[in-house]
């Protein structure tokens, strides 16, 4: 058995999600597919490095998988790209070492979260970028994003399906910059883990704090208080992408 790594970029919106379900088109399923058909029948298990929900997207999801036999890398990737289908496309591959884990060996992840500002809907939009018509204040998002980096607990900004009882995580990097020609405003959290929707529930907060409806401090509060129906909001899924996986 050769166990491979291979980077990742899809379009979420036809997905229902990363993870492997019964009877529903999803992420794993089509590579798992596509590696059972290589293998003439062998079934192949992918672990990725974390799932990603329905609608969203990713530009560097990592993945790993035991293959039976060997072949060249840049093999491997030109013959599981002639399976994929036009929404998904791995960018890139490599041999790596058996005890490499996609998931496990995670150190930090980068996501990246696009709000379009247009007054109305952009019908070319809708599949790719949250919508937020009303007025900003970058200055104030800006100030807001300083008091989410380091070491937090994010109880109130975790989804009430999650499982994972520890909600502290350490947020390395937190901006946000806005595309003029886009007319777009483009997130990017990197940190050593995220909860369950938590970086769509950060942006609807800060998207608030934008628009005057919150205290531009308000998640020193909101960490304190650990409490989800404090901070409401959750963005749709549509302008989330996962950027990038780091590993040592």
């Amino acid at each position: 058995m050769t166990r491979y790594k291979l980077t990742i970029a899809y379009d979420g919106t036809k997905f229902h999600g990363f993870q492997r379900q019964n009877d529903l088109r999803t992420v794993q399923g089509v590579l798992e597919k596509a590696l059972t058909k290589m293998t003439k029948g062998q079934h192949v298990d992918v672990v990725g490095s974390g799932r990603t929900d329905a609608g969203v997207h990713a530009f560097g999801q990592v993945i790993h998988f035991d293959y039976p036999g060997q072949m060249p890398a840049q093999n491997m990737l030109k013959a599981i790209n002639s399976l994929m289908p036009l929404d998904v496309l791995v960018k890139d591959s490599a041999i790596v070492d058996e005890n490499f884990h996609a998931r496990f060996g995670v150190k930090r992840k980068t996501y990246q979260y696009r709000v379009d500002c247009g007054y109305y809907t952009d019908p070319f939009k809708r599949f790719y970028t949250g919508h937020y018509p009303y007025k900003i204040s970058v200055d104030k998002i800006q100030t807001a994003l300083k008091d989410l980096e380091g070491e937090h607990d994010f109880t109130s900004f975790a989804a009430s399906g999650g499982v994972i009882e520890n909600k502290v995580r350490t947020i390395y990097s937190a901006t946000c910059v806005y595309n003029k020609n886009n007319d777009e405003l483009v997130f990017e959290f990197t940190g050593n883990g995220f909860l369950y929707n938590m970086v769509r529930i950060l942006v609807a907060t800060l998207l608030e704090i934008g628009n005057g409806r919150r205290d531009v401090h308000d998640f020193l509060r909101l960490f304190e208080v650990k409490d989800r129906q404090e901070a409401r909001g959750t963005a749709p899924a549509s302008g989330l992408y996962l950027k990038e996986v780091f590993y040592d």
